[in-house]
């Protein structure tokens, strides 16, 4: 497992990434800063990665998954219900996305991170 740490214009956030290799693909281009797009308790941006061969896909996630949607490239983090959470309010993602890893500790300010502002990952040792 790979640890990140997310930095918002809020907060900065530890997460772990799987050994995927569209996680290692990830953690190896770390540094990099991009521009948040949210819905609902979901940040997404593009992160195109050439290892993007995903074994499973799913739709339904839970508070704190982190995920990547291969069909358009893009870097996923659940923290939250998302529109088509049900009454259980489990994220759930409109598209099929693979589960590469989790946020650590206490993500509950990620939704003040705001649309359209920066968000950089960055390796944690």
């Amino acid at each position: 497992m790979s640890r990140i740490r997310i930095r918002t214009r809020n907060d900065e956030y530890l997460a772990e990434l799987d050994d995927s290799d569209i996680s290692n693909a990830i953690w190896l281009s770390l540094p990099l800063t991009f521009t948040i797009n949210m819905l609902g308790c979901q940040i997404y941006f593009e992160m195109p990665v050439d290892n993007a061969d995903p074994k499973e896909l799913v739709t339904k996630l839970e508070a704190g998954d982190i995920a990547y949607w291969p069909k358009v490239g893009a870097f996923c983090i659940f923290f939250g219900p998302t529109p088509l959470s049900g009454e259980d309010d489990h994220p759930v993602s409109r598209y099929p996305v693979a589960k590469i890893g989790r946020m650590i500790g206490d993500y509950s300010t990620m939704e003040d991170a705001g649309d359209r502002q920066p968000i950089t990952l960055e390796k944690a040792f």
